[in-house]
């Protein structure tokens, strides 16, 4: 017999999602079935333009207009590429969380800015990575590895899905470099739920 509590497990080994077989009509109002639709046309609609920003920015279009030198233009492409994969990542994050929540019923507005934001954050994440990987001071990278696109974008792609995971690293090595305040993020009295399948995190 299913549960009345709800599932928080993304993958139990119950799929029933605690419903009687044939229960198929939605649980969710009207009016949160259409916020939900919108979040996933913005979600879905990000999954398709990231990639054709990718194929643009490799193609050398933007280029015709900024009308930079090739060494210059391989400088700027590269960090598009490492905020293009940061975005790819969260993105397909958020879209994994998004029917997550949606099937197991613990969809609610006040995390909308989450949904809306991860993509770009964990682009921005990816992009200071791959600045500081170019700078030489991650010593465990090979700077030059950097020349080659796929190696930025999969660095940045795999930033962006564990963005948090991440930012934590960064956080030891300033705190190393800088020392401690004391608090590993400046909202330490946020409860921070850690999902089984890594990525980012999701604060209560």
């Amino acid at each position: 017999m299913p549960s009345n509590r709800p599932t928080t497990e993304f993958a139990p080994r119950d799929l029933t999602d605690n419903r009687e077989p044939f229960d198929w009509e939605p649980k969710y109002p009207r009016e949160a079935r259409v916020q939900i639709r919108w979040e996933a046309i913005y979600v879905a609609g990000m999954l398709l333009l990231i990639p054709m920003l990718l194929f643009i920015s490799w193609m050398g279009w933007p280029n015709q207009i900024l009308k930079l030198t090739e060494e210059r233009y391989a400088v700027l492409v590269r960090y598009v590429y490492a905020w293009l994969g940061g975005s790819l990542g969260g993105t397909l994050f958020d879209l994994k969380w998004l029917y997550h929540c949606v099937g197991k019923g613990l969809w609610h507005v006040e995390r909308r800015l989450w949904r809306i934001l991860i993509p770009h954050i964990s682009g921005g994440h990816a992009f200071a990575v791959i600045v500081l990987i170019s700078s030489g001071i991650f010593r465990i990278f090979d700077g030059s590895t950097l020349s080659r696109p796929p190696v930025v974008v999969g660095i940045g792609f795999l930033v962006g899905y564990f963005s948090d995971s991440a930012i934590g690293k960064l956080n030891e090595i300033a705190n190393t470099l800088f020392g401690s305040s004391g608090k590993k993020y400046p909202d330490d009295d946020v409860v921070i739920k850690k999902p089984k399948g890594g990525g980012n995190s999701i604060p209560d």
